[in-house]
């Protein structure tokens, strides 16, 4: 801070210092700073990482006219280059202990903090001990949305499994009805990246992840969802009940509709549970029948039940199942997926039938249960986006005769129980990862005499594993690599787990 001295004023009886009323100066300023429009300049900002996101709240806050320093850990030769060209400050040190000394030099006034850090980072502690107020990137965003006069309106996805296919759908029915929209956030391309585009947008569709839930601030989307609800991330957030609390915030302030997944409770306590504004609707989906307000399945029929007019009487007919089946993406949790995309979609006013034509010219991204076909007699299908149990649990249910490819950082979910559930499909497993120990265990206690090959293998530990996968497979099998873990154990992503995956696959051939 600029004040040091500690003289003691009393005010309203009670002592305060100069540094507490400077300090409190500070946060008044900050908390007013609510558009692109006000003035930014001279700001202190420390952004914590240095990842896509750190560099995008980076380059927007130096053009704010922000004195921004980018604290970080792991050289990145390439950002740290264009933080030279943007003239943003930097400081790289592996150890904690040294970026905290060089966040306590720098003194700033406001600290962002990239997704991974978690809550209780000592980077972070130090800062709301100071009083310095901590945002993530949304909350920044959210603040920045009126850099052009087209403010797109925003809808925000959440959910443990579906939320980068469902943004994606949903982004596509917008485009159909001819909306200038893009999806952002947690999907890949920064939220500040999209509000920065000279032309703006008429909707963003925001994905977001449990970590840049846990800091969102005080946003109001036009419509959000959380698709599903299970165990994931428990290292990070502590607690079950503090990643469900994360996840439920996705609701907080939404404005049209709260789209929810009517056979899952938890998702359903949030909407309950949510503080939204007065009027914004609850939009259910699921495989069933719908209720009115809902989306679901009639006789093979994609159907919506939200927006007609006549809800209680009648439904539109989107697209059917036998349609979806003909384009892969006839998966109960695909067809879920498609459902909640509807919802938002319609909440919008997008037309039932620019909602079929969208669902029907979409292609899913790769490593989502993406079937590669037949190798050697068997069928092989990529699924590395399953970064947890409940992913693999959905793809495991649309499969019998499976040679299942699992493992890698299991970021403290127990899973058991997804073995002891799928044991009855499985012809045999091949364990990879640094976390093989309980799945080893969880697969001798449930597969029986049924063959186990653990892997071990080094850079080739998916070479080795589709070798070990073709050995136990009969004709006629499938190998299913739907890890239920997180990759950075031995690969830099699920994309480059499931790349690796195809190329040891067609060199069977």
């Amino acid at each position: 801070m600029a004040a040091t001295a500690v003289t003691d004023l009393t005010q309203n009886g009670a002592d305060v210092t100069e540094a507490n009323i400077y300090a409190n100066m500070v946060a008044e300023r900050v908390a007013g700073l609510t558009s692109w429009h006000h003035d930014w300049s001279r700001l202190r900002v420390a952004v914590l990482g240095l990842g896509v996101t750190g560099f995008s709240v980076a380059d927007t806050l130096v053009e704010l006219g922000a004195q921004v320093r980018v604290i970080f850990g792991a050289p990145d030769p390439e950002r740290e280059r264009l933080l030279d060209v943007i003239g943003a400050e930097r400081f790289s040190d592996a150890a904690d202990a040294a970026q905290l000394a060089d966040l306590e030099r720098f003194d700033p006034e406001l600290v962002i903090v990239s997704p991974g850090y978690r809550p209780d980072h000592v980077l972070t502690n130090w800062a709301k001990a100071r009083g310095v107020t901590v945002w993530g990137d949304i909350e920044l965003g959210w603040r920045l949305r009126d850099k052009t006069p087209r403010i797109a309106d925003w809808i925000c996805i959440t959910g443990t499994n579906g939320k980068t296919t469902t943004t994606q759908l949903t982004a596509h029915m917008l485009a159909a009805a001819g909306l200038r929209v893009t999806p952002a956030g947690n999907i890949g391309t920064p939220i500040l990246d999209a509000l920065r585009d000279p032309q703006g947008y008429d909707v963003i569709v925001v994905e977001l992840s449990s970590f840049q839930l846990e800091r969102l601030g005080e946003i109001s989307p036009y419509a959000s969802a959380c698709l599903n609800f299970a165990d994931d991330h428990l290292d990070w957030h502590g607690s079950a009940d503090a990643y469900w609390a994360a996840k439920a915030k996705v609701y907080s302030g939404t404005q049209i509709a709260c789209v929810y997944n009517r056979t899952d409770p938890a998702t359903e306590r949030m909407v309950e549970e949510a503080d939204v504004v007065e009027g914004a609707r609850a939009i259910s989906f699921g495989l069933d029948t719908p209720p009115p307000s809902g989306f679901g399945v009639v006789e093979g029929i994609l159907v919506d039940r939200g927006f007609h007019a006549d809800r209680r009487g009648e439904a539109f007919e989107l697209v059917t199942v036998a349609e979806l089946a003909e384009r892969d993406l006839a998966a109960p949790h695909m067809v879920q997926n498609v459902l909640a995309a509807a919802a938002l979609a319609r909440s919008r006013g997008v037309e039932p039938a620019e909602i079929a034509r969208a669902i029907l010219n979409f292609v899913p991204d790769p490593h989502r249960t993406q079937r590669l076909g037949a190798h050697a007699g068997v069928q092989w299908i990529d699924d590395s986006k399953a970064t947890n149990a409940h992913a693999a649990d959905a793809s495991l249910r649309a499969l019998h005769d499976v040679v299942w490819i699992v493992g890698g950082l299991l970021k403290g979910v127990d899973i058991e129980a997804l073995v002891a559930t799928h044991a009855h499909r499985l012809r045999g497993a091949v364990v990879i990862g640094v976390d093989r120990a309980p799945v080893l265990a969880a697969l001798t206690r449930h597969l029986g005499e049924r063959p186990v090959t653990e892997i071990d293998a080094g850079s080739e530990v998916m070479a080795a594993a589709v070798t070990a996968a073709l050995a136990i497979a009969q004709p006629g099998d499938t190998v299913l690599l739907s890890p239920a873990a997180a990759s950075m154990d031995q690969f830099d992503s699920y994309g480059d787990r499931g790349r690796r995956f195809q190329a040891a696959v067609l060199d069977l051939e």
